[in-house]
């Protein structure tokens, strides 16, 4: 299928443009073996946003190597780091991301097989999405170099997007204000360059305090804050059906006590709400919020809450979009050995009614415009500057986000042949980029019209510190 798409786009390409397209993905393909390294050491830490120590040094380490110069610790997130490389010319991003999630792990097999005494896994493959990120911003350089051409490639490595937005404070810093385009990617079960924007979310967790008792021996003494929590949780779960039909709301409880005889004195739980626009995340906060206070009323309890992330919805970019579908087209989609394809059948059955059917991932699914439910602090760097991505069938077709499945493949080889897809890509559009002005002003006025003349940045999370220990 690749050899049948890149025949077809000889017509449309001068023969050098087609050379320096196969000699950079060439090079990626060379250092396959570094790209699976490093993904896979990450993909064993499994560390959680903030605490990503190992993982950060790791990426940052593998791109001084390659002659980066790298900023550590900048927003007041310690993980956080931006390598750059050259001088003068357009400024070209690449985002990448290293966070693991908390209460899920599995092995690389295709059954269920949590590892033992291990407390977070890549279920959102963010392990792949640094590997490939790094990758591409290598292949990038190396092309700057050789060629000579004027411009500078930057990797930001965001940690903490699971909940932690750790995005929205270098946005909030300023340190996206020079940058010409933004480029990212995620692992999915598809190959797509669809224009796809996202759900603005907010969450925070909200703690109740009461009086402790005996719970038999002298309950009237008592007030229960996970009564508080109770009540607020079953208050806000009659208010969706009263609330916009794209919206979601989701909490879990994480401390409700600790002993069936003792009315706890504390209850938190850590709420979640999206919609495609940040004032009706706002209208739908305000009503949580008198929820929370009605709850505290009326068990005698008191609460407070402390809003820990919120990311505004990704600013699709079409002019983008198409440039990058075209990328990726060239590219192509996933091949998968004969072990990767009893491997896939296998963890295939484990699906109900999959999107997906195996085969898929050698294809790049159409192009389409369309909103996404899931919510990502890359919508404020969308609205920091010109923003695209895609994503690539990195886990089995049928396979959900978060999920063992989505572990399971991260960790073997049909994870890592849909990063390499991915660090092509991404090297591809950039080159583009450095090489097509027109391409970028026209990037950037859509941008401007999308935003609007007078738009003013306001983060969904406020003036607060990067929540530093919301994982611990």
């Amino acid at each position: 299928m690749k050899r049948l798409i890149l025949a077809a786009l000889v017509a449309a390409q001068p023969m050098a443009a087609l050379a320096q397209n196969e000699d950079v993905m060439s090079r990626i393909d060379a250092r396959y073996d570094q790209t699976v390294d490093i993904a896979r050491k990450i993909w064993e830490w499994a560390e959680v946003g903030y605490q990503e120590e190992r993982s950060s040094a790791l990426l940052q380490d593998t791109l001084r190597a390659e002659g980066f110069s790298i900023r550590k610790g900048v927003a007041g997130m310690p993980t956080a780091f931006i390598g750059e490389y050259g001088q003068g010319g357009p400024i070209i991003a690449i985002l990448a991301e290293f966070d693991a999630l908390p209460g899920i792990n599995q092995d690389d097999v295709p059954i269920r097989s949590p590892i033992e005494g291990k407390a977070a896994g890549h279920a959102c493959g963010h392990h792949l999405f640094g590997a490939g990120s790094v990758q591409a911003a290598i292949a990038v350089k190396d092309w700057l170099e050789e060629t000579g051409t004027p411009g500078v490639i930057r990797l930001y490595g965001t940690p903490a997007e699971e909940g932690g937005s750790g995005k929205v404070y270098m946005v909030r810093e300023g340190l996206f204000d020079d940058v010409d385009i933004s480029l990212h990617w995620h692992p999915d079960d598809e190959n797509s360059a669809a224009a796809r924007t996202t759900l603005a979310n907010r969450s925070a967790k909200f703690r109740f305090s009461g009086v402790s008792a005996h719970a038999a021996g002298a309950p009237h003494r008592a007030r229960s804050a996970l009564d508080g929590v109770e009540a607020f949780n079953m208050m806000v779960n009659m208010m969706r059906e009263h609330i916009p039909q794209e919206s979601r709301i989701h909490y879990v409880i994480t401390s409700g006590g600790n002993a069936p005889n003792v009315v706890p004195d504390f209850a938190e739980v850590f709420y979640y709400v999206r919609h495609p626009e940040p004032s009706s995340v706002e209208a739908i906060w305000k009503r949580i919020e008198d929820a929370a206070r009605g709850a505290a009323l009326g068990t005698e309890t008191k609460v407070e809450w402390e809003v820990i992330h919120g990311n505004n919805p990704l600013l699709i970019n079409e002019t983008l979009a198409k440039m990058m579908d075209e990328k990726l087209r060239l590219v192509g989609g996933v091949q998968y050995t004969k072990e990767e394809e009893k491997f896939a059948r296998k963890i295939y059955t484990t699906f109900d009614n999959p999107k997906y059917t195996l085969g898929s991932q050698e294809e790049i699914q159409p192009y389409e415009k369309s909103l996404g439910y899931g919510s990502t602090d890359v919508g404020d760097v969308s609205f920091a500057t010109p923003t695209v991505g895609l994503r690539t069938a990195t886990w089995v077709p049928g396979t959900s986000a978060h999920s063992w499945q989505a572990v399971a493949a991260g960790g073997m080889s049909i994870g890592y042949k849909g990063t390499q897809v991915a660090a092509k890509t991404l090297a591809l559009a950039a080159i583009e980029l450095y090489e097509n002005p027109d391409l970028r002003e026209a990037a950037r006025k859509e941008f401007v019209e999308a935003r609007g003349e007078d738009y003013k940045y306001q983060s969904l999370l406020g003036d607060r510190d990067p929540p530093l220990d919301y994982r611990k």
